[in-house]
């Protein structure tokens, strides 16, 4: 399969396959499915959630795993000194993710739900918990940069691992004493973290390098890249979807029995997905950014890590607990707005100078050179 070049792309929904064409209706569908299924099925959250190893969900982790490795096998590794000398990128991104993110979340928390402690506290943990996951998916289907992508998701996983209960201390206990509001606290190790990041980000990472490594010294690089690469790819979208349904089967009925209590947690959420995603993008542009780095920028900057997020409200205050289901919301939300937003992202190559070649697309985004 090979590229259409840069001056002869068409409109978006033309080179999309099938499956990513209506992908919007399967994300949904895959929500419905997994909220009906918990609301139907007696017990069948309770049953998900119990298949754990050290309180990691496997099904969970599975659907993970099977998302993330043809992403990161898609990813070329020699090229990732380009994206660490980019300071216009990196510098950018550890303000947007440690600085400007968790005083986003926590200023929305309080003006939406000052009377729900419980849900705000749940939003505020979200809003610490930056992405190191899903985040490949939207960067693919957005042509992304693969490879700051890699970088940046790294980046991000050792400042969860030092920064975020440093931080949860601080949003939750410190700065509500200084402006004289509630404060809570939040019970959470180091080794918790870790544990996330590496089973999230570690284990599919070492196996898209490997695969990467050993598939081209083996068969070599034009092999690999139209090959096995497109036979693994769909893989990600498979991945995906079965993720989604797991999610919402574990809490189907706190979500559907709670319709009023979701919409108060969705609106901040809302208002979060769209200050975070667009002043990125925003700011991707004025720093000098082309359209793919930008676009990894604001993915990577809007993104949230919902599994920790949630496995540390749940950890914390417990599986009925309110934080928990304001954990949950989160990617009930998140989904289908980060999905609208990979549209956006292709649209606005428009505002952005020079070429955009397509050579970052997954294989699912390419189309067939035509005569």
């Amino acid at each position: 399969m090979t590229v259409r070049s840069p001056g002869t792309v068409g409109p978006v929904a033309a080179r999309l396959s099938f499956l990513d064409r209506f992908l919007a209706v399967w994300i949904l569908l895959a929500m419905a499915a997994g909220l009906g299924l918990g609301r139907v099925v007696p017990g069948l959250g309770d049953a998900l959630a119990k298949v754990t190893v050290t309180g990691v969900s496997l099904p969970i982790a599975l659907g993970l795993l099977v998302m993330m490795y043809p992403v990161l096998a898609k990813v070329r590794y020699d090229r990732l000194d380009s994206v660490t000398r980019d300071r216009r990128l990196l510098v950018p991104s550890l303000v947007l993710n440690w600085l400007a993110g968790p005083a986003v979340m926590f200023a929305l928390a309080w003006i939406f739900l000052p009377d729900l402690p419980e849900y705000r506290t749940g939003l505020i943990i979200v809003g610490l918990a930056r992405c190191i996951a899903m985040v490949v998916i939207w960067n693919d289907l957005a042509c992304g940069d693969r490879e700051a992508a890699a970088v940046l998701v790294a980046l991000n996983s050792v400042f969860q691992v030092l920064a975020f209960g440093l931080l949860g201390w601080f949003y939750l206990s410190v700065l509500p004493g200084w402006l004289g509001l509630e404060r809570t606290g939040l019970n959470v190790s180091v080794g918790e973290i870790a544990r996330s990041v590496l089973i999230f980000l570690g284990i599919p990472l070492a196996a898209g390098f490997l695969t990467r490594r050993l598939g081209e010294k083996a068969k070599g690089r034009t092999w690999y890249e139209t090959k096995l690469i497109p036979r693994i790819g769909p893989f990600a979208l498979w991945g995906l979807l079965f993720t989604i349904v797991v999610l919402f089967a574990l809490q189907g009925d706190a979500i559907t029995s709670r319709p009023l209590d979701v919409a108060r947690i969705a609106l901040p959420l809302l208002v979060y997905f769209a200050v975070m995603w667009a002043g990125s993008m925003a700011l991707g542009k004025a720093v000098g950014l082309n359209h793919p780095r930008a676009t990894t920028l604001a993915f990577t900057a809007a993104g949230n890590n919902f599994e920790l997020a949630i496995a540390v409200a749940v950890a914390t205050y417990g599986a009925t607990s309110g934080q928990a289901l304001a954990g949950v919301v989160g990617p009930l939300i998140e989904v289908p707005v980060l999905i609208g937003l990979v549209h956006v992202a292709l649209a606005a190559r428009r505002f952005f100078p020079g070429p955009h070649a397509l050579a970052a697309a997954p294989a699912s985004l390419q189309e067939p050179a035509r005569d």
